[in-house]
């Protein structure tokens, strides 16, 4: 375990001489070398962009220990796009290629550069840039070199444990979709298959009290769910409220907890993505409820069948493309596999146990991920917080 004291002592007397990135780190931009998807030729070498690997490819620009900026399109512009690229790769030419000289450790520059502010730096409007001449301006704090590598060891110790838990998650969610769709695909002949319309004991949608009339929406205490929050998956609470004063004035309506909501339509993704509820609530237009009979059927195993059925329900959207839209009739004759009530409660609680380990926000491996980026960014700006002395 890792004691503030421990860090304390470690940077006691210690000030890093503030020097300028040009002065203390090469920029091998020279060999960067952007190409066309169409022209890559397929490989296993990393093709890296601004923000992130966008391919794999054959040849490689760079081979070495590197870090590399943004030097225009990154994703964000307040946590800026900085990459550590080890080994052979091929950079394009919207990334800084940066290596530090015999004084400055590159994975030290790594983590100070994650902790650094851009903006001061950047020139242009909507496309915002760093330029190489503004690149080599920054100044950086350049402790001992053996402060460096202790810095390192220590930063490197949360970034490796989150890496590992990162591959756990993602192993543990190959785990689930791989019982959930062993556990949810049946025969045609196995069980029967029923109409959503048949089983459920209401579908409908919901709607939006007028965002104008203040009184719809102030001192709100009925939870309204928008399209967006289908997302949660499950849902125990919302952004919005709305008033007894909205809910009687426009469409929405109240939905019971233990239902399955649907989104109908919404922004990118979003159409076809189902949650469950928790909480009693009042939705959008653009999302269908859908209640059930607990002692007929279980609400939850619909959710995870509908769950798997995403690609699905958007291949029978009306419309074309990214425009198109479910509608109530759509899912009231949409067909699912309905086997006994024990084999669904069955179904539900095994699934339900691998959702909680890789989704949810209070448990499991999420939360762990969380907290230890948390402690990894106490413990980067406890270490990187050398003082600057201003010119006299």
């Amino acid at each position: 375990m890792i004691k503030h004291n421990n860090i304390i002592e470690l940077l006691k007397g210690i000030e890093g001489e503030w020097r300028t990135l040009g002065e203390v780190a090469e920029i091998a931009n020279n060999t960067r070398k952007p190409v066309k998807t169409s022209l890559r030729i397929r490989g296993v070498l990393p093709y890296y962009g601004a923000n992130n690997i966008q391919d794999y490819v054959e040849g490689y620009t760079h081979n070495g220990e590197y870090v590399l900026i943004a030097e225009d399109g990154s994703a964000n512009l307040k946590n800026y796009s900085i990459q550590w690229a080890t080994g052979k790769f091929w950079a394009n030419n919207h990334v800084h290629i940066v290596q530090g000289k015999p004084e400055l450790n590159n994975r030290f520059l790594y983590h100070y550069l994650r902790n650094m502010n851009f903006i001061p730096y950047l020139t242009g409007g909507d496309r915002a840039k760093l330029t190489k001449s503004n690149l080599i301006e920054i100044t950086i704090p350049i402790p001992p070199l053996h402060i460096q590598t202790e810095i390192v060891r220590i930063l490197d110790t949360f970034t490796e444990l989150s890496a590992e838990l990162t591959a756990e998650l993602t192993a543990r969610k190959k785990q689930y979709n791989y019982y959930r769709d062993k556990l949810l695909t049946f025969k045609e002949d196995e069980v029967e298959w029923k109409a959503l319309g048949d089983i459920s004991e209401k579908i409908y949608s919901g709607g939006t009290p007028k965002t104008d009339i203040a009184k719809y929406w102030e001192n709100g205490t009925i939870p309204w769910m928008s399209s967006g929050e289908v997302n949660l998956t499950t849902v125990y609470k919302t952004e919005k409220f709305i008033s007894e004063t909205g809910l009687r004035n426009s469409s929405a309506k109240f939905v019971p907890k233990n239902s399955v909501v649907i989104a109908l339509a919404g922004q990118g993704k979003t159409r076809g993505k189902v949650a469950r509820t928790r909480i009693d609530l009042t939705t959008n237009q653009s999302l269908a409820s859908l209640t059930f009979d607990e002692n007929k059927v279980n609400s939850d195993y619909i959710f995870h069948f509908l769950n798997t059925q995403y690609e699905n329900l958007r291949q029978i959207s009306s419309g074309n493309g990214a425009r198109g839209g479910l509608n109530l009739q759509m899912i009231s004759s949409y067909k699912v596999p309905i086997p006994s009530l024990k084999e669904q409660d069955r179904i539900v609680k095994i699934l339900d146990k691998f959702e909680a380990l890789t989704n949810s926000l209070t448990e499991g491996l999420p939360r762990e991920i969380e907290l230890r980026q948390k402690q990894y960014e106490y413990y980067r700006n406890l270490l990187l917080n050398f003082p600057k002395v201003e010119d006299k």
